[in-house]
């Protein structure tokens, strides 16, 4: 096999330590590597290693494929009830002058700009307005539903779910069967940040915990609904607060095989209050995306959203493994533009996609919301 030849060439011109040879070894005998695994990796793993270990994996499951979407994105509100450092898109309400509110009939105007068009899925996520209320969304997930009932719909942070639950004065389990019962399909994975109590009392210390975050996923799952998983890096945490927070995803998908995808998500400086803190370079991009890979050996699909990374990056992080590049997405989406990512308007149509897949050697797969791959 190519990989073991390339690992060995690998030890003999890197002379790995031990650590790094025994880890190898799990890798090339599908053994789950552990938590100290992991710390290794991010403080010793040089990053040609770490790519060749990744890309192994990423093969073994998914071969040459990439996978994509037909998605478009409704924001219904950047109004915010919470203020989190690293966030430059929401607008607190006391100043919600400055933010966008639609309503309904505007939300479905963008659905139904999309008739006739062959996307598969919405996907709804903004901030946390207290006007908009779980009634309000279950009225639009129905409206959406009668309009085009095979449009997968996708939404709602844990963050935006948590308040909506608690000003409904219902459970967890209560709110989510109300939204599944008004058409809600699955779950966006945001809102998780860094599970780490001391970090996340820096950077959100307002909103739902990460105890609370995978509660609600957790209950998601057991009402039979798929969700995704994020992780915010690049700012304050440490290699040990990335590997806790990847690890307890690891344990409730170990439980309920409920996710679809884990998501990294970088850390962007523009116009927010954590902007004297550094990005992190492509070469840390690169590390945490193949320990990711490398760790996460029970999520299916690694997932590097090319509007927030750019284009030239994503294509590069399929080589450390990534297998997802999220879909053509309409420009409408600001929560990564607004926050300096590379790409300010992020749009895609699907030969452009297709050819950012297909140009560095792989093969472009278009999917749906559950990687049910869609002929063409």
């Amino acid at each position: 096999m190519q990989v073991n030849n390339e690992l060995s060439i690998l030890t003999q011109q890197t002379q790995l330590s031990k650590n790094l040879q025994a880890i190898a070894n799990k890798v090339m005998a599908s053994e789950r590597i552990s938590t100290d695994d992991a710390l290794v990796l991010f403080e010793e793993g040089e990053i040609g290693f770490l790519g060749m270990l990744a890309n192994h994996i990423r093969e073994k499951k998914h071969g040459q494929k990439t996978y994509f979407n037909r998605n478009f994105h409704i924001e219904p509100t950047n109004v915010c009830v919470f203020s989190c450092a690293f966030c430059s898109y929401s607008k607190l309400y006391k100043h919600r002058e400055d933010g966008w509110e639609l309503s309904i009939d505007q939300m479905m105007d963008i659905v139904k700009k999309y008739d006739g068009i062959p996307v598969t899925e919405v996907h709804i996520v903004g901030g946390v307005h207290p006007k908009l209320d779980l009634d309000f969304f279950c009225d639009l997930l129905q409206q959406i539903k009668t309009h085009r009932p095979d449009l997968h719909r996708k939404g709602f942070t844990a963050v935006e779910l948590d308040y909506m639950f608690r000003k409904a004065k219902l459970t967890r389990q209560e709110g989510l069967q109300k939204l599944k019962d008004a058409g809600l399909q699955s779950l966006p994975g945001g809102g998780a940040e860094i599970f780490a109590p001391n970090i996340r009392k820096q950077i959100c210390d307002d909103k739902i915990d990460g105890d609370g975050w995978l509660d609600i996923h957790k209950t998601a799952h057991q009402l039979g609904m798929h969700t995704n998983a994020t992780m915010l890096y690049g700012h304050i945490e440490s290699y040990a607060d990335r590997v806790d927070h990847m690890y307890r995803l690891r344990m409730l998908q170990d439980e309920t095989q409920g996710f679809n995808c884990f998501i990294p998500l970088k850390f962007r400086n523009k116009d927010n209050d954590m902007s004297h803190i550094a990005e992190s370079s492509i070469i840390e991009d690169m590390k945490l995306y193949a320990v990711a890979r490398i760790f996460m050996d029970n999520f299916s699909h690694l997932k590097a959203y090319w509007p927030m990374l750019g284009r030239s990056s994503a294509q590069l992080m399929m080589s450390f493994g990534v297998d997802d590049l999220d879909g053509t997405i309409d420009d409408s989406t600001k929560i990564y533009s607004m926050a300096g990512s590379e790409e300010q308007n992020p749009s895609l149509t699907t030969e452009q996609l297709r050819e950012l897949i297909s140009s560095v050697g792989r093969i472009p797969v278009e999917r749906d919301t559950l990687y049910n791959e869609v002929e063409n």
